[in-house]
């Protein structure tokens, strides 16, 4: 049987992270400058409050899926409140729990801090993500609006 590990991400992981993250990108047609990356990986390790996380799932010490998250303020409530950014797993590791782990560890962060809620946004077509959202969280009626270019 595989062993699944969820640890927070360190320096030596940044090759893996690297390959992850590009594999992330590429699922949403994406692409970013180096710069991004650079800066990504820094802030994840920064360790300061009011910067993002990072976490890395292992199977078999073998890097499968990583997840970004930030503790924010809400003028909702009293205590900070937690946005799962990015989420990505494996293709071939999908459906194994990996993706649930990386969640869970999420929801686990966010207790630890205080903050009463975890959210995040997918799109429309992402599929198989969402049969495991829908299994761990609510969808809500929210639509997201941004800024045109």
């Amino acid at each position: 049987m595989s062993k699944l590990v969820v640890r927070p991400l360190q320096a030596g992981d940044e090759r893996q992270w690297r390959r992850l993250w590009g594999l992330y990108l590429e699922f949403y047609n994406s692409t970013l400058p180096e710069e991004v990356y650079v800066a990504t990986f820094s802030r994840l390790l920064s360790g300061d409050d009011n910067e993002y996380s990072g976490l890395i799932a292992l199977v078999d010490d073998s890097p499968v899926g990583i997840t970004h998250f930030l503790f924010h303020r809400s003028c909702w409530s009293l205590e900070n409140v937690c946005y799962l950014e990015d989420l990505y797993v494996d293709k071939d590791v999908r459906c194994t729990g990996a993706g649930r782990a990386l969640i869970e560890a999420v929801y686990d962060a966010a207790d630890a801090a205080g903050a009463p809620s975890v959210y995040w946004h997918t799109q429309h077509f992402n599929y198989a993500g969402r049969q495991l959202y829908d299994r761990v969280a609510k969808l809500t009626p929210f639509l997201r609006y941004e800024r045109p270019d």
